[in-house]
C-alpha cells in the first residue's frame, strides 16, 4: 500500500470501487478518466493522452507514441461498465479527451492525482494512487482465471515477470494454495 508516496498503490476492493465511483468521484469527466484506467488496466498517463478519435466502434486505442515503452499500439474493447461512464462524459470539442487548462494540452498527471486524492478523502480510503486502478484491473483479471498472456496483451507489459509484480495475492489465496499440499 502506498504511504506518503512510497510503495505500491492499493488494490481496491469491489466495495471501495463502488463507493469511489458513486460518492468519491463527483464529475462524469473524473469517473470517465478513472473508469478508463480501471476497465482497460492502462496507466493514467495513457488515459490522459487519449484523443477523441481514439475511442470508436466499441474500442479504445492507446497509440504507440503515448505508451510507456512506445513499443506498440494497444487496442482494448470497451465493456458495458466503461461504455456507460464514457456516455455520461462527452468532451466539448474534438482533440484531447481530457483537456487541460492550457488550450490544446491534456489534463496533467498532477491534476489527476489531486482529483483522486480528494475523492479518496471524501470516502475515507487510504493508500490509493492513480496506479491503483491498473493494479486492481490486472489483479481482478488474474483472480478470474484469465491467462497471464492475455492480461499481458491488454496491459502492454513486455514480459510476464513485470506483470506479475502488479498482481496482489490475498491471504485467502495463500491459505488455499498451501491447503492443496499433502498426501
Amino acid at each position: 500500500m502506498k504511504v506518503n508516496g512510497n510503495g505500491q498503490g492499493k488494490v481496491l476492493s469491489q466495495s471501495e470501487l463502488r463507493q469511489l465511483f458513486t460518492e468519491g468521484l463527483v464529475t462524469p469527466r473524473d469517473r470517465a478518466l478513472f473508469g478508463i484506467c480501471l476497465f482497460t488496466g492502462c496507466r493514467v498517463s495513457e488515459a490522459l493522452a487519449l484523443q477523441t478519435t481514439d475511442i470508436k466502434g466499441g474500442m479504445l486505442t492507446f497509440r504507440k507514441s503515448t505508451t510507456k515503452g512506445k513499443l506498440k499500439t494497444r487496442v482494448v474493447d470497451i465493456q458495458p461498465g466503461l461504455a456507460s461512464l464514457l456516455e455520461a462524459y462527452q468532451p466539448k470539442k474534438p482533440g484531447n479527451f481530457f483537456p487541460g487548462r492550457c488550450p490544446g494540452q491534456p489534463m496533467t498527471r498532477f491534476m489527476a492525482d489531486k482529483i483522486l486524492k480528494k475523492a479518496c478523502e471524501r470516502i475515507g480510503v487510504v493508500g490509493v494512487s492513480t496506479h491503483s486502478f491498473r493494479r486492481t484491473a490486472l489483479t481482478q483479471m488474474c483472480n478470474a482465471g484469465i491467462p497471464l498472456r492475455h492480461i499481458q496483451e491488454i496491459s502492454g507489459h513486455n514480459d510476464l515477470a513485470t506483470l506479475q509484480r502488479y498482481l496482489e495475492v490475498s491471504p485467502d489465496q495463500r491459505k488455499k494454495a498451501v491447503s492443496v499440499i499433502g498426501f
